[in-house]
């Protein structure tokens, strides 16, 4: 099979990467290396995804991406240096591939700087989607997996979320942005045949974590002594989902969709396992041995106060069977972090 990944350089797309050349498939990897965070970052993951670590002698970005495309491809993996709001530049990849299935994890991501820049964010989120729906529709790809994230059930007062849940009360960009792209994702589906998933993601955690994320942020001021950000008063709660778990629930929905025609689907993957904000410092502050010192600030705009994840239907649906609990998954994260 040849999947095209958006987002293949990132946190989720570079692990699900690696298990799909692991399984013997082809994957071409779009990735535009936002500036979100440091496009160095991105370069070790895509070269770790593709089994080529090296040490990579950094430059200016455009040279450095260059030089990564080249040594990177082979047989059965491309990386092309494209934004998904440019359709025109999409479509010279479409033209060339003859692509088997569409996982598209790329995105703005970020609830909080979604509140700054929502404009942006609809572009990319919302019309960067739809650029690559209408190249599915025009060259005849009618396999789909989209991202889409827990952040769609807003302050749900019902727990846990699940996927029958009404969402049209959004409280970011970045949700309104996600919930927009299920309900064009089911025009597609409804007017054009295209089978699709969309995943509601809980809080991904693990090596390759984004650097902004609360666990990795936490953990890098922790070990270098700084105060952390510390907002409200602990009680919030993330329901947290460590990387290979994720990884399993993407592609078992692959299989599914593989093996099913007439598939409109939303699907949660969570972790069904609910940390509040103190609980997941001291498990960080365990696995490093050191305390943290905090710096207690208010709520933030947009913030939601939980999430929590019924993963009943992932389960039936899928087999989707998550087995790594917070602890472990922490542990794991951290002695990544302390040899990178």
């Amino acid at each position: 099979m040849i999947y095209l990944v958006t987002g293949g350089s990132g946190f989720i797309g570079s692990h699900l990467i690696e298990r799909l050349l692991r399984n013997g498939h082809s994957v071409i990897n779009v990735d535009n290396f936002d500036d979100f965070y440091a496009y160095q970052i991105k370069i070790k993951n895509t070269l770790e995804s593709i089994d080529k670590i090296s040490d990579f002698e950094f430059s200016d970005k455009e040279t450095d991406i260059a030089r990564l495309a080249d040594i990177s491809q082979s047989d059965r993996y491309q990386l092309y240096y494209q934004d998904i709001r440019d359709k025109q530049g999409l479509e010279k990849i479409f033209k060339n591939h003859k692509i088997d299935m569409v996982i598209h994890l790329a995105a703005l991501a970020g609830v909080r700087p979604s509140i700054e820049r929502p404009l942006e964010y609809e572009e990319v989120n919302v019309r960067g989607t739809m650029n690559l729906w209408e190249l599915c529709r025009e060259y005849q790809i009618k396999k789909f997996i989209c991202a889409s994230s827990s952040s769609v059930y807003g302050n749900n007062e019902k727990t846990p979320f699940s996927e029958t849940d009404n969402v049209d009360h959004p409280i970011s960009p970045y949700a309104a942005t996600k919930k927009s792209g299920e309900i064009l994702g089911h025009v597609y589906h409804n007017l054009y045949d295209i089978d699709m998933i969309q995943l509601r993601f809980f809080t991904v955690y693990g090596p390759r974590q984004r650097p902004d994320l609360a666990i990795h942020k936490f953990t890098k001021l922790i070990s270098e002594g700084q105060e952390i950000p510390f907002y409200g008063d602990g009680n919030t709660a993330r329901d947290y989902t460590y990387i290979d778990d994720i990884i399993d629930g993407i592609t078992k929905s692959i299989l599914y969709l593989e093996n099913h025609s007439g598939v409109y689907e939303i699907i949660n993957l969570g972790e069904s396992e609910v940390v509040t904000l103190t609980e997941m410092l001291s498990t960080i502050e365990k696995a490093l041995g050191i305390s943290a010192i905090k710096k207690n600030l208010p709520m933030q705009p947009g913030d939601v106060l939980k999430t929590s994840a019924d993963i009943t239907k992932a389960k039936t649906l899928i087999g989707y069977k998550p087995d790594t609990n917070f602890q472990n998954g922490t542990k794991k994260f951290v002695e990544w972090f302390l040899r990178k």
